[in-house]
C-alpha cells in the first residue's frame, strides 16, 4: 500500500513542473514587450523635430529713443500721457453709452441753421404811369336782391380791411356772409397778382347790380295762380392801397 501511495504521488509532482514553466516565460514575454513599447516612444521623440527658441526682442536703446524723436519731432513722455488720458477717457465714454442701450457713445448733433425767413410780397407803388392801382373781385348770381345787398355794402365802403372784416363778422343779416367771402377774394387777387399786401388796402368801392330774376308760380284760391320772383345779383368790390385817394 505503501509503495502505490508513492507511485501515486511522483506523477502529480511531475504535473506541477510544466505549469512554473509556462508562468516564467509569460513573464518573459510581457517584459521584452514593455521594453520593445518603451523603445518605440523613445525613437518617436526622437524623431519629432525641435521648435527652435524665439528670440527676445531686445528693448530700444536710449539712443534709438532719441533718434526716432529726434525724427517724428514727438517726445516720448508727452506721447505716454496723451495715451494714459485716451485710456482713461474710453471707459467713460462706454458707461454714457451703455445708459442709452447700444454701447456707444452719441455724438452732439450737428447744428441746424436757422430757417431764412420769406420775403414778404413786393408792393407795388401807388401809381404806375399816373394810374391808381385797383383789384377788383366780382360774385354774380348771388342768391340775394340787390336791395337788402346795399344795406349791408354801405357798411363797408371806404373802410380798411381789418375793419371791413369785423363790421361784416358781425352784421346780422345774410347777405354779410356773401360780402365777406368777396372780400377775402379781392385780397387774395391783391397779393397774388398784383403783390399788394393785404394790410395796407382798403375798400374804394362796393355796390350791388340787379341779375336775372327767376320766376316762379304758387297756387292761389279759386283757381288762381301768382307769380314769385327769385331776385338774384351781382356784387362788385375793389381794394386800393391806404395812402392813395381817387
Amino acid at each position: 500500500m505503501a509503495r502505490e501511495g508513492g507511485k501515486q504521488g511522483d506523477p502529480g509532482t511531475k504535473q506541477d513542473q510544466p505549469t512554473a514553466d509556462v508562468g516564467a516565460e509569460k513573464a518573459e514575454l510581457e517584459a521584452a514587450q514593455a521594453k520593445q513599447a518603451a523603445g518605440a516612444e523613445e525613437s518617436a521623440e526622437k524623431a519629432k523635430p525641435k521648435r527652435a527658441p524665439r528670440a527676445r526682442k531686445k528693448p530700444a536703446t536710449p539712443e534709438a529713443e532719441g533718434t526716432a524723436a529726434a525724427e517724428t519731432g514727438v517726445d516720448k513722455a508727452a506721447a505716454e500721457a496723451v495715451a494714459d488720458v485716451d485710456v482713461e477717457e474710453k471707459p467713460a465714454a462706454r458707461r454714457r453709452g451703455s445708459r442709452g442701450g447700444r454701447g456707444r457713445a452719441k455724438e452732439p448733433a450737428a447744428e441746424k441753421a436757422p430757417p431764412e425767413p420769406e420775403p414778404k410780397p413786393r408792393r407795388v407803388p401807388d401809381s404806375v404811369d399816373g394810374a391808381t392801382p385797383v383789384v377788383r373781385a366780382q360774385a354774380k348770381y348771388v342768391r340775394t336782391s340787390a336791395r337788402k345787398a346795399r344795406l349791408v355794402c354801405t357798411h363797408i365802403r371806404g373802410k380798411s380791411v381789418d375793419e371791413a372784416r369785423a363790421i361784416l363778422a358781425f352784421t346780422p343779416r345774410a347777405a354779410a356772409r356773401d360780402w365777406s367771402k368777396l372780400l377775402e377774394s379781392a385780397v387774395a387777387n391783391a397779393e397774388n397778382n398784383h403783390e399788394l399786401v393785404g394790410d395796407d388796402l382798403k375798400v374804394l368801392a362796393a355796390y350791388a347790380d340787379e341779375g336775372p330774376t327767376l320766376k316762379r308760380f304758387r297756387p292761389r284760391a279759386m283757381g288762381r295762380a301768382t307769380r314769385i320772383r327769385k331776385r338774384t345779383s351781382h356784387l362788385t368790390i375793389t381794394l386800393t392801397p391806404k395812402e392813395t385817394q381817387r
